[in-house]
């Protein structure tokens, strides 16, 4: 006998007498998706806030040499501060401002490239305090720093174990004399500053160009900076670096053992460092 139309739709119901596939109301769920499309599109959701984060507001760095010593150690992680120099004018319920005398910026190497050194031209990140800014006259008197003929107000700190070269280990015989009111921030120097020959460039009056800034590291003695290579333009300062995310003493000893680096990771990360800000 030959099945209605009626006959087949019947037995397409369910028990309950709900409506075939391809024949329910608007108000009905929709298919489960599957677990690995939910994965894909949490990952998706998450790389794009990620991109975001790092290309506007902040970006991770490490510091690689000890020009910034005790105020950064070698082995630093920290976060960058992309957001306050964005450029164009400043909105009066963002927090962004112009770049300060004292700020620890990070900024890409302004000068020619240094092969020997993986130092790549308008690539590289560097770290550094600004000291002069635009239009201002700078000048280097072995531990003294002049700006427009004043001198700058910083508390110098003698460091007897001065490391120039390589060396990753931060300065540990050191020598505090009083701090002032007035002085916001440590530099560190040797007993005779300056007589290696090292950095005698900035002996007479330097005027900062327009758009530029002058920055030196704060181990003073074995610092390349603007006393060398000149001053960083506008375009090239990254950020203000903010805080530590994680430190490891590079200079520290290493276990060759099975899973050495499992017990480096313990003994050699500086947990005192995490949480410190710079400036």
């Amino acid at each position: 006998m030959a099945t209605t139309l009626e006959e087949e739709r019947a037995e397409r119901r369910d028990p309950e007498g709900s409506a075939p596939a391809g024949e329910r109301g608007e108000g009905s769920a929709p298919p489960p998706r599957g677990l690995l499309r939910e994965y894909f599109e949490s990952g998706a959701v998450v790389l794009v806030m990620a991109v975001f984060f790092m290309t506007f507001v902040a970006q991770a760095a490490e510091v690689p040499s000890a020009s910034m010593e005790n105020t950064v150690y070698v082995g630093d992680r920290f976060l960058i501060n992309k957001f306050i120099f964005a450029p164009g004018p400043p909105l009066p319920f963002l927090p962004q401002r112009e770049v300060r005398r004292g700020d620890i910026v990070v900024f890409k190497y302004p000068a020619e490239s240094v092969p020997s050194e993986n130092i790549v031209q308008h690539k590289t990140l560097f770290i550094k305090r600004v000291i002069g800014l635009p239009g201002e006259t700078v000048e280097v008197r072995g531990a003294q720093v002049l700006v427009d003929g004043k001198p700058l107000p910083e508390y110098r700190i003698t460091a007897r174990d001065r490391q120039l070269g390589n060396d990753k280990a931060e300065l540990k015989q050191l020598e505090y004399a009083a701090r002032r009111a007035d002085e916001p921030y440590a530099v560190y120097y040797s007993p005779a500053p300056n007589e290696s020959g090292f950095f005698n460039a900035i002996r007479r009056p330097y005027r900062v160009p327009e758009g530029h800034y002058f920055v030196m590291g704060d181990n003073r003695d074995n610092s390349k900076d603007s006393r060398y290579w000149g001053t960083v333009p506008r375009e090239l300062v990254i950020g203000r670096a903010m805080f530590v995310i994680w430190s490891f003493d590079e200079s520290a000893p290493r276990d060759e053992g099975r899973l050495g680096f499992v017990r480096d990771f313990f003994n050699n990360t500086r947990w005192g460092r995490i949480g410190t800000l710079l400036r």
